[in-house]
C-alpha cells in the first residue's frame, strides 16, 4: 500500500488518472454519460475503502476495476439500455478496434481519443472548450460554469447538448487517422488555446487574469504533447502558452490593476517557464516548415528574452507576424502586427495600418483595436482623437481591472497638462 496521506493521494489520482479512466471507460462503454457515472462512483468508492483500507499500489486500476463493475451492474439492470450500448461499441469497434483490457495492469492511455472526441467539428464551437473541461480537466459543471462565467444551468444545457449530438450523430470516440489528423489537430489545439486565453485576459469579471483558468489549459497541452510527441504544432502551443503564463506575477498590481509590458517588473518572470518554453520552439520550428502556434511562441520568446521593450528585437518580431500573416491570416494578426511595426517604426506607420482595418466586422466589439489606435494617437499627440478612442475602448472592455486602465488613460489625454 502507499504511504501518501489519503486525502492527497485521493487528489492526486482525481488530478491525474480521472481524465484517463474516463477514456477507458468511454471507449470500452461507448457512452459518455455511463462513463462519467460510474467514474464518480469509483471515486466515491475509494474515499470511502482507502481511509480504511490503505491506498492501493495501483489506485488507476482499482478504479478501473471499480467502475467496470458498477457499469456492468447498471447494464443487467437496464436490459434496454445495454441493448443500445452494445449497437454503439460495434460501431465503435469496426470504426476503430479497441486493445485488449487488462483490468490489473496499466491504464490504457485513451485520452487522445477524447481530446479529438471533445473538439469534434460536429460540436457547436461554444461546447468544445466546456466538454474539454468537464471531461478531461476534470471539473464539474458548475466549475466550468464558473470558468466561462455563465449560470451553472446554461453550462448544463450546453455539456447536455454536446453530450446528446455526440451520441445522435454517433460521432466515434477515436482518434482521427493519419490522414485525417492534420485537418482535426487544430481543432483540439483552438479549444486548448481558447481555455488559456480566457485564463489569461478573461473576457469579463472583476480579475484580469483567471491563472486556474490557464494552467488548467497548460496541464492539458502537457498531455496532448505526451500523447503526440511528434507533432510540432502540439509543442508550440504548449510553448506558447508557457512563454506567456511565465509573465503572470507581474502583470498585475498589488490591487489587481494591469501593469502593461514595458512597466512590468521583469525580475518577476518566471525564468524556469521561459527556459523551458524556448526549448519547446526549437522543437517547434525545427524538422519543418512552422505552423501558426510556433511562430506566435517565437514572437512570445523574443520578448521574454529582451532586457526591456526598448532592447526587444522589434524587426525579427515583424519579421515573425509577416510569416503568420501568411499561415494564419486575420484581423487579431494584423492589429498585432501594426502595434509591432509601430515600435519599429514609429506610431505614424502602425497607425496607417491600425486605420486600414477600420471596416473590418471582426474588430467591432473588440476593444483591444480602439485601445490601439488610442495609445498610437496619444503618442503621437493627437489628445482629443486619443480621447475618443479611449472611450471607445472603455465602453467595450470586459473586465474591471481594463476598464480602470482606460479611464486613466482616458483622462491623461483629457488633461495633458495637469
Amino acid at each position: 500500500m502507499d504511504e501518501r496521506p489519503v486525502e492527497s493521494s485521493v487528489e492526486w489520482v482525481f488530478r491525474e488518472e480521472r481524465g484517463r479512466l474516463l477514456a477507458t471507460l468511454v471507449r470500452r462503454f461507448g457512452d459518455l454519460d455511463l462513463a462519467e457515472d460510474v467514474t464518480s462512483e469509483a471515486i466515491e468508492a475509494a474515499l470511502e475503502h482507502w481511509p480504511v483500507e490503505g491506498v492501493p499500489d495501483r489506485p488507476g486500476a482499482w478504479l478501473l476495476t471499480t467502475a467496470r463493475r458498477k457499469a456492468v451492474d447498471r447494464l443487467r439492470r437496464d436490459q434496454a439500455y445495454a441493448a443500445r450500448l452494445a449497437v454503439l461499441q460495434v460501431e465503435a469497434d469496426r470504426a476503430a478496434p479497441a486493445p485488449p483490457a487488462d483490468a490489473g495492469g496499466d491504464l490504457p492511455d485513451e485520452r487522445l481519443q477524447l481530446f479529438f472526441t471533445c473538439a469534434h467539428p460536429a460540436l457547436a464551437a461554444e461546447d468544445r472548450g466546456a466538454l474539454t473541461l468537464r471531461c478531461l480537466a476534470g471539473l464539474t459543471t458548475a466549475e466550468v460554469a464558473r470558468a466561462f462565467l455563465l449560470p451553472p444551468a446554461t453550462m448544463a444545457q450546453r455539456i447536455v447538448r454536446a453530450k446528446k449530438k455526440i451520441r445522435e450523430a454517433r460521432i466515434p470516440f477515436r482518434v482521427p487517422g493519419a490522414d485525417e489528423l492534420p485537418e482535426r489537430l487544430p481543432g483540439v489545439l483552438q479549444v486548448i488555446y481558447s481555455i488559456f486565453t480566457e485564463g489569461y485576459a478573461a473576457s469579463s469579471g472583476a480579475r484580469l487574469q483567471r491563472l486556474d483558468l490557464a494552467e488548467e489549459a497548460i496541464r492539458l497541452a502537457w498531455i496532448l504533447r505526451r500523447l503526440l510527441p511528434s507533432e510540432r504544432e502540439v509543442a508550440g502551443l504548449l510553448a506558447l502558452m508557457l512563454l506567456i503564463h511565465a509573465r503572470r506575477e507581474a502583470r498585475t498590481g498589488p490591487d489587481g490593476e494591469i501593469v502593461l509590458l514595458d512597466e512590468q517588473d521583469r525580475d518577476r518572470w518566471d525564468q524556469s517557464m521561459i527556459e523551458e518554453g524556448g526549448d519547446l520552439v526549437l522543437v517547434a520550428l525545427t524538422g519543418g516548415p512552422p505552423g501558426p502556434y510556433g511562430v506566435q511562441a517565437a514572437i512570445a520568446a523574443l520578448h521574454d528574452e529582451a532586457a526591456d521593450v526598448a532592447s526587444t528585437d522589434w524587426p525579427q518580431i515583424v519579421a515573425l507576424y509577416d510569416v503568420l500573416v501568411a499561415l494564419a491570416p486575420s484581423p487579431v494578426v494584423a492589429l498585432n502586427r501594426a502595434a509591432a511595426l509601430a515600435m519599429r517604426d514609429g506610431p505614424e506607420a502602425g497607425l496607417a495600418l491600425l486605420d486600414e482595418l477600420a471596416d473590418e466586422p471582426r474588430l467591432r466589439g473588440y476593444h483591444p483595436y480602439p485601445t490601439a489606435r488610442a495609445d498610437l494617437l496619444r503618442r503621437l499627440g493627437r489628445f482629443p482623437e486619443a480621447a475618443a478612442a479611449y472611450r471607445e475602448a472603455l465602453e467595450l472592455a470586459g473586465t474591471e481591472p481594463e476598464r480602470a486602465h482606460l479611464r486613466r488613460r482616458l483622462h491623461a489625454v483629457e488633461t495633458p497638462g495637469a
